[in-house]
């Protein structure tokens, strides 16, 4: 601890005596792994109670457990959520229960089972979720037939395409009658939907499949093609939006995981500063992360907000106070996460205009609902980023040259 900052002292409570999450996760974690959770909470509590707005990181099947919908979802429903970045798989996973006829296709196995005898019953298992065969078979009959639509048939962003399936997924959701999933939330909320691996999942493996069918002459055409550059361009431009253009001019982001989901969350930092040489960025003010890999292990997933300070991915000055990572799995530790965070947002609005000024973090907690609606905005935004590379003309144009 440096000399100049204060001691921070153990204040602790009975947990009889706590009526609110809030105050167990403030009083009743005083020490060691429980301490990890406690300063993980209060740092989203205030990045949350200042208005910051906030990306997402999550990597793992949310989707095909379910969990999207018992915290992931009501946490993007708060608007304080700018964007997300998540894997090809989830997106995938997503749209098995908006199926015909297969609303409850998901079920629980034991971890430690017979995955022989699951495979002779052609059930698949993802750790202890489980699901028929026939329902990735459906999946992806379902998603050729989305692909080949006239509206797919061009070159688009990941976002967009993320976007356009989401607005096929909620139909789906409507027509049988089954609850909203991740990718038609962030369809009608506008929230941007990116994956750093696109070609890592099955998704883009049903994209192939059209792409094979076109080389090999089996059908006509097959236009569809992603963007990489404009994606990648886009995530800059909503990071330069949260930096210069909203009033908190400052961006947290919460990681749930490791692997490139993470990565990609840090990289706009980078993008804008080290490589297209944008002056005045920093990066992230607010960084929490929950991933299972220790430490020690050396991998991308594993590394704290700390070392992604000397890539300028984290803000250097506040780092010490605004940032954490702890290492558990995030399935354990969300859902209560997310209902104190929840419980703050009632505990607010159900006070008197005159009680919430006597409460600064009331407006960051009560911001609208409807969110940042980023996606909306996306070519405003990107235009803007285009005039900041134009007026770095002189810089990047000697960038082109490798010193001999």
């Amino acid at each position: 601890m440096s000399e100049d900052q204060p001691r921070a002292t153990v204040r602790v409570r009975r947990i009889d005596e706590c009526g609110t999450l809030d105050e167990i996760f403030r009083y009743c974690l005083p020490a060691f792994g429980g301490a990890y959770l406690r300063r993980i909470y209060t740092i989203l509590d205030r990045a949350i109670g200042m208005g910051c707005p906030l990306t997402l990181a999550i990597a793992g099947p949310v989707t095909v457990s379910g969990q999207h919908q018992t915290w992931l979802i009501p946490l993007l429903e708060t608007g304080w959520v700018a964007y997300l970045s998540t894997t090809d798989a989830v997106c995938y996973h997503d749209g098995h229960r908006s199926l015909d006829n297969r609303r409850e296709c998901i079920h629980e196995v034991p971890i430690f089972g017979d995955d022989a005898a699951l495979r002779d019953q052609r059930t698949i298992r993802v750790t202890d979720m489980a699901f028929d065969e026939d329902v990735l078979l459906d999946q992806d009959r379902f998603l050729t037939a989305v692909l080949s639509r006239p509206e797919f048939q061009k070159k688009m962003t990941g976002t967009e395409l993320r976007y356009r399936l989401g607005e096929v997924y909620r139909a789906q959701e409507r027509k049988n009658g089954v609850p909203a999933g991740l990718l038609s939330t962030c369809h009608e909320m506008q929230i941007p939907v990116f994956v750093g691996a696109p070609g890592d999942g099955s998704v883009f493996l049903n994209s192939m499949k059209l792409w094979a069918m076109r080389q090999a002459g089996l059908i006509p055409d097959y236009a569809f093609d992603l963007d990489l550059h404009a994606e990648v361009f886009e995530a800059c431009a909503y990071h330069r939006w949260g930096l210069f253009d909203n009033p908190v001019h400052t961006l947290g982001t919460l990681i749930l995981g490791g692997g490139v989901p993470k990565n990609y969350n840090l990289q706009p930092e980078p993008a804008l500063g080290q490589v297209l040489g944008i002056p005045n960025v920093r990066g992230y003010n607010f960084d929490v992360q929950i991933v299972t890999a220790p430490i020690t292990d050396g991998s991308l997933s594993s590394c704290p907000p700390a070392e992604a300070v000397t890539w300028g991915k984290v803000d250097k000055e506040t780092y010490t106070v605004a940032t954490e990572s702890m290492q558990a799995d995030y399935s354990m530790l969300m859902p209560f996460l997310v209902r104190a965070l929840l419980d703050n947002r009632r505990r607010y609005e159900s006070m008197s205009p005159e009680e919430r000024a006597e409460h600064p973090q009331a407006q960051g907690y009560l911001r609208d609902r409807a969110g940042y609606r980023l996606f909306e905005q996306r070519e405003q935004l990107c235009a803007r980023l285009t005039d900041d590379v134009r007026s770095n003309r002189e810089w990047l144009l000697d960038t082109l040259r490798y010193p001999s």
